[in-house]
């Protein structure tokens, strides 16, 4: 039977960094870096253990940086075209190589990330890494290409906006002139001529905004005709199927795909097909924010999964931020039912804020009811992203990355809750305030049942909103229950969005009785509350309302057996 995947993400470079004095804006000397070999056995037994079937390590691509390496041959990168001192993990420097910051011994950054895959796998946990697309640093250059093979833009027609052929846009009537203050970026002035495109679409000079630290790469569109020139296959897509096919052969398990509506779905087409011919394992996850496109994308772009951002995590927010009636989750849903199993679902990952900030819910206990939704609303991945389990707020100023809520991914930090959870490599709970531990122990006990229990794992879905209308009895507008079933087992999932806790009554229609094949009882019946494991006694027959009490900003998962 297919294992639901359950996604961990984490970014190395945060994630085993022990020092608890980092200052705003410090450098890799002042504020450290997590590495390779910091995500050990023990720490990731402790992610395996929270239910993770995948492990995607975030950053792991060499991507410009202000840290100087030239000691070791590599070129610097000109600080103005630099977001933060660690740099954008979204600015890829060489596609073909492991970001050094990471490593313990620069000679063998190679070999200590293939450790770590082999670790991962060790521990039963598969691996994905990011495949960027669109951009690549403005000054791209790899050290590390096999040969036979052509850095981005090294037979470049510059003298072209657009060449088939070519893999940049040049602006010969621009200048390069990002506008960024002196305290974040750099004084010295930088000059590219001919101007080439920024990753963003930005077909002019640059602002702070902008993706300023990127240049847009070109997949056969010209954007100034809109014509689009895929025969004979653009040189960029080469490119990139042989570094697809590179990672693959390292032992990678699959791809988070960086903005994959950026460019065109034909070269998804053709490149996801043929990598997957070689390697059918791989997984190919795309990050996606335009619903109109997502079947475009899964049916012929041959991805496995994508983003449910715009859909389920935004009406998640809303409803746990008071913004809008739980009934919009089922429309929600209904949007996308019938791609349903494609959909990643999430409440944190490195774009968003942080649920415990104080731009979100100021607290992470008020995400629950959200979480048992996000993770068992159907067999579709579940993603959780590293310091989420624990509630980080996600309210440092790091430097680059001010006091938004998110987690930065462009300074060299160390993030506190992790770094306790860490405790100098112990990866135990001695330093966790009660707090954390019991919602870390709800995440354990939530997503390690969404593999143990068949249903959650792969059982049908059923929506029971419209068969409890808003009553004095059934607060529509915060409460939110639905079925997972199989032939044997049937789960009432109910969830309380509220701050307070709730009685309620939840009606299984008879609808639902056939839709499983079940049989109800006249007399009550012994079920199991499996996020507490308490046994109860309670009716199950068709319209028989079933009566709980919820506690606030939580739910029940409650199993019946039905043959």
């Amino acid at each position: 039977m297919a294992q639901k995947i359950i996604i961990y993400q984490m970014l190395p470079r945060l994630f085993g960094n022990t020092n608890a004095n980092c200052i705003e804006g410090g450098t890799i000397e002042q504020n450290g870096c997590g590495k390779f070999n910091d995500i050990t056995t023990e720490a990731l037994h402790t992610i395996r253990g929270l239910g993770a079937t995948h492990v995607w390590y975030t950053g792991i691509l060499e991507h410009t940086t202000r840290t100087d390496y030239t000691k070791y041959g590599v070129e610097n990168t000109h600080p103005a075209t630099v977001k933060g001192e660690a740099g954008s993990p979204y600015a890829i420097k060489d596609y073909y190589d492991v970001d050094p910051d990471l490593a313990v011994n620069f000679d063998k950054r190679r070999e200590e990330f293939a450790a770590l895959v082999q670790r991962t796998h060790k521990a039963g946990m598969k691996v994905i890494i990011d495949f960027i697309p669109n951009h690549v640093a403005r000054h791209y250059k790899s050290d590390n290409r096999p040969e036979g093979t052509f850095d981005f833009g090294q037979n470049d027609d510059k003298s072209c906006f657009f060449l088939g052929h070519n893999n940049f846009y040049y602006l010969g009537e621009h200048s390069y002139g990002c506008n960024i203050d002196a305290k974040d970026c750099a004084t010295e002035e930088y000059s590219e001529s001919p101007l080439r495109a920024t990753g963003n679409d930005c077909f002019g000079s640059p602002s702070r905004n902008d993706w300023y630290d990127t240049v847009k790469l070109n997949y056969g569109i010209d954007y100034r005709t809109g014509k689009r020139q895929f025969s004979p296959v653009p040189d960029t897509w080469v490119k990139m199927l042989k570094i697809l096919r590179y990672w693959a052969s390292q032992g990678i398990d699959g791809f988070r795909c960086d903005m994959v509506e950026m460019t065109p779905v034909e070269f998804w087409h053709w490149a996801v097909g043929k990598i997957k011919e070689e390697f059918p394992h791989l997984i190919f996850i795309g990050e996606i924010y335009q619903p109109h496109i997502y079947r475009s994308f899964i049916y012929e772009g041959h991805f496995d999964y994508l983003y449910d951002k715009v859909g389920l995590y935004d009406t998640l927010r809303a409803v746990m931020c008071g913004c809008t009636s739980a009934n919009n989750i089922t429309y929600a849903l209904q949007a996308t039912s019938d791609i349903r199993s494609h959909m990643l679902t999430f409440l944190e990952n490195h774009d968003e804020q942080r649920i415990a900030s104080d731009f979100f819910a100021t607290n992470a206990t008020r995400a629950l009811a959200a979480l048992i939704v996000s993770a068992t609303v159907d067999s579709q991945p579940f993603m959780l992203y590293a310091g989420e389990e624990l509630g980080e707020k996600g309210m440092d100023k790091e430097g680059y990355s001010g006091v938004d809520g998110r987690t930065t991914i462009f300074d060299y930090w160390s993030v506190d809750t992790l770094r306790r959870r860490n405790n100098n490599g112990k990866y135990n709970d001695e330093l966790l305030t009660d707090e954390e531990i019991k919602l870390q122990e709800f995440h354990r006990r939530l997503l390690t049942l969404c593999n143990s229990e068949e249903a959650l794992q792969s059982g049908r879905f059923y929506d029971l909103q419209y068969a409890n209308p808003h009553s004095a009895y059934y607060d529509s507008n915060r409460t939110y229950s639905y079925l997972r079933g199989t032939e044997s087992e049937l789960l009432l999932i109910v969830t309380n969005f509220s701050d307070n806790s709730c009685k309620c009554k939840v009606t299984i229609p008879g609808e639902a009785f056939a839709y499983f094949g079940a049989y109800g009882s006249k007399e009550p019946v012994k079920a199991t509350e499996l996020l507490t494991g308490e046994i109860i006694e309670t009716k199950f027959a068709p319209d028989a309302p079933i009566e709980m009490e919820l506690a606030a900003n939580s739910g029940a998962i409650i199993k019946f057996n039905i043959k």
